[in-house]
């Protein structure tokens, strides 16, 4: 069940109008990203199956790259609506109740959002002086997905636990 405590527009706060509007572009960048996801796969299995054009050898890189951001930029979006990590396996308990169920929920969500962030720089760091081999990419752009997601959910988590809080609280969002 998603449950909105997302206050209307004309009275939300600077950073709730600025995560409405960051959460606004990760989901045009995600319709982004598989659009253009498109283009190297159409190109690898026309070039399996037909002569018309040359087999190229880095779309398939292209194409995983792609994925990769395609996946993680779905996933910030998935916690920014709260359906990504979200199950409903307790029976109704009312706004409070819901909204501790939540909390502790979003919790192990955040543990693996410090996790991402973390591990995600060192992971960067690892591929900073890096390229890929069939496209010659430089490394870190692929890499540098797993910290941004991290940094993203921490972002989208706590506004949603702040709220979460002020429900257990009795206290209206703001």
């Amino acid at each position: 069940m998603a449950f909105s405590t997302i206050p209307p527009s004309d009275t939300r706060s600077l950073w709730r109008r600025f995560t409405a509007w960051y959460a606004q572009l990760l989901q045009w960048l995600l319709v982004i990203s598989v659009a253009i996801l498109v283009v190297p796969v159409s190109l690898q299995i026309f070039s399996r199956y037909t002569a018309l054009i040359p087999s190229y050898i880095w779309t398939e890189e292209m194409a995983r790259f792609l994925f990769i951001w395609t996946i993680m930029i779905g996933a910030m979006v998935g916690v920014r609506e709260s359906t990504h990590f979200e199950v409903d396996v307790w029976p109704r308990m009312g706004p409070r109740g819901e909204a501790i169920a939540r909390f502790l929920g979003r919790l192990g969500v955040l543990a693996t959002a410090v996790v991402f962030v973390r591990a995600g720089i060192q992971f960067t760091e690892f591929a900073m002086n890096r390229i890929s081999e069939l496209a010659e990419l430089p490394l870190w752009l692929i890499h540098v997905a797993w910290p941004i997601t991290g940094l993203t959910w921490l972002i989208f988590l706590g506004e949603h636990m702040l709220d979460d809080l002020r429900t257990i609280f009795g206290r209206t969002t703001g």
